[in-house]
């Protein structure tokens, strides 16, 4: 009887590393899937149209880049815990609204301003993740009344007319400066490379992000193993507003003027992001280099029908199905993995 059970012990042990294998694998794979689009949306457009790979394009790529890479970047720890968050476009022009309200408005110092901008963000991330965490409200509609109060805020504080950042050149710097002199690499790109870096850091090396994972694979069995699930969301919701904060401050910066009413749309394009980069919308499954990837599909896919004078229409069409394959490659995947 005791041999039986070691053999039993033994085997069970010996297949948890075997399926962490495989999912690392099936991980890798759809990472390299997504880049592998990449390139071929890529190299279509520049035999499309040649001015494609021109250096001034590329940058231009990078920098549209930078506002739904931030946004995409927060959405990707909400998603792997199974929520959502649509709040994060009329979000992100609220902040954008308080940074000029900060700074031009009540004359705080600039990097001050700055940092109450991105922290105002936390505290709508706050909201989002007490209301989810604490009232138990769906992630769904928790998130879409933050949402419908942040435009509606973004419009009261403003008086529904833009902030203009005219006499702060300093800002507009933030976005479109160059730190290296003599080369025309703006700021805010040098801005998205560190926030993936920090984001990267946080879900593969720290205990926020195993948490983040625990929780969307199983948030019962992780609440039962002592973590504090509600505290934990709270906390993730947060991170992500943080990053919402930080994608106000670099849209304004690079417009020159906070636009109240900016925002509506970019929420579905940075959970598009997120989903074409491999993050599973049942949470549980999720990278930070799948969304960046994700993010430039979007803003190459945006570039290249522009350059080649597709209606915006038809823009929305080819997007939306771009997003209706990555979710049905997601859901394929899971089949697979489940019955293996």
């Amino acid at each position: 009887m005791t041999t039986h059970d070691t053999s039993e012990t033994t085997t069970t042990t010996a297949a948890a590393p075997a399926s962490g294998v495989g999912s690392t694998l099936r991980s890798r794979l759809q990472q390299l899937l997504a880049f592998a689009s990449l390139i071929v949306i890529a190299a279509f457009f520049a035999v499309a149209n040649p001015v494609f790979l021109t250096y001034g394009n590329i940058i231009n790529v990078l920098f549209s880049t930078v506002v739904i890479g931030l946004l995409a970047l927060g959405t990707t720890f909400v998603i792997i815990t199974g929520g959502i968050d649509l709040s994060i476009g009329t979000g992100m022009a609220l902040c954008a609204v308080m940074a000029g309200t900060f700074i031009v408005t009540w004359g705080i110092p600039l990097p001050l301003g700055v940092l109450l901008a991105v922290l105002f963000g936390g505290f709508l991330g706050f909201v989002n993740g007490f209301n989810v965490a604490k009232l138990g409200l769906p992630p769904f509609i928790a998130t879409l009344a933050t949402m419908l109060m942040a435009q509606g805020l973004a419009l009261v504080i403003s008086h529904s007319a833009p902030i203009y950042f005219s006499d702060t050149p300093g800002y507009l710097k933030l976005s479109t400066g160059n730190l290296i002199p003599g080369v025309n690499f703006p700021n805010a790109v040098l801005v998205l490379v560190l926030a993936v870096v920090v984001a990267a850091i946080l879900l593969n090396r720290t205990v926020l992000g195993r948490y983040t994972f625990a929780i969307g694979s199983n948030e019962e069995a992780t609440a039962l193993s002592g973590i504090n699930v509600r505290r934990w969301k709270i906390v993730i919701y947060t991170l992500a507003g943080l990053f919402t904060g930080l994608a106000g401050v670099m849209i304004s910066a690079r417009l020159g003027s906070a636009q109240p009413a900016t925002g509506a749309g970019y929420e579905l394009q940075a959970i598009a992001a997120v989903v074409i980069g491999g993050t599973s919308l049942a949470g549980g499954k999720g990278s930070i280099i799948g969304t960046v990837i994700g993010a430039l599909i979007i803003s190459v896919l945006n570039n290249g029908l522009q350059l080649m004078s597709i209606p915006q229409e038809w823009q929305n069409v080819i997007l939306g199905a771009v997003i209706l394959v990555a979710v049905y490659a997601d859901m394929v995947r899971k089949r697979a993995a489940s019955t293996t």
